[in-house]
């Protein structure tokens, strides 16, 4: 029924009968009939060998810039600017981007400004 190449994506979407078939194929200590789905796919991972999604390698997250109010203020002439350009060319899509980002800065530069 099953290759040998199991990832475990394909374990989550199968059903708890059929990874009690997968789970009797390979020795085991603990009563397979009494374990529970996620003790299932742990059991079939550790002895298949199988990867956890989360081990691979990490991205490293870039540090956020903070900006001042002046330089919000000059961005956000920058994206109108861009924005007029893209209502010229009647580019809906980055003209729903740009209007997003300048609500976003406003917000940003409103918040400074209370601060």
């Amino acid at each position: 029924m099953m290759t040998k190449e199991i990832d475990a994506h394909h374990l989550e979407k199968l059903t708890v009968k059929e990874l009690r078939e997968i789970a009797m194929r390979y020795p085991h200590e603990k009563a397979i009939s009494e374990m529970k789905k996620e003790e299932l796919i742990a059991f079939i991972k550790e002895v298949m060998g199988v990867k956890e999604e989360g081990e691979g390698v990490r991205k490293k997250l870039k540090a956020k810039v903070k900006m001042g109010k002046a330089e919000i203020k000059a961005r956000i002439r920058e994206l109108k600017a861009k924005r007029l350009e893209a209502k010229k060319g009647k580019d809906k899509k980055s003209l729903y981007i740009l209007r997003r980002r300048i609500s976003r800065l406003k917000k940003l530069s409103r918040r400074l400004a209370a601060a």
